[in-house]
């Protein structure tokens, strides 16, 4: 059984930044991407890029460029995301998801002053 399992809920402040983790199981590590998305009432679903965990390769949706990081280790398969800078908008549910179909169940990102 696949299984994505994501860190718990955070709550930064303003310019802080927020790292979350999606530990995988269930399925070879290395053969398929991890993508991360985030949703939010106001802006919908948003792709927010993705990572090759074989060799670490990244493509980071341009929104995001300059912001977020992607990493991902194979000895514990785990991906993770850190993105910095935050703001209120950057409130959402952030999701991992790998083409299986499989998602992780959601971390919840508060943003408040």
């Amino acid at each position: 059984e696949v299984q994505l399992v994501q860190s718990g809920d955070e709550l930064r402040t303003p310019g802080a930044s927020v790292k979350i983790s999606c530990e995988t199981s269930g399925y070879t590590f290395t053969d398929y991407y991890i993508d991360w998305v985030r949703h939010d009432p106001g802006q919908g679903l948003e792709w927010m890029g993705q990572i090759d965990p074989e060799d670490g390769s990244t493509k980071y949706a341009q929104k995001f460029q300059g912001r977020v990081t992607f990493t991902a280790d194979a000895s514990t398969r785990t991906a993770s995301v850190h993105l910095n800078s935050l703001s209120a908008q950057d409130a959402a549910v952030y999701y991992c998801a790998v083409n299986l179909p499989s998602w992780g169940q959601g971390t919840q990102v508060t943003v408040s002053s």
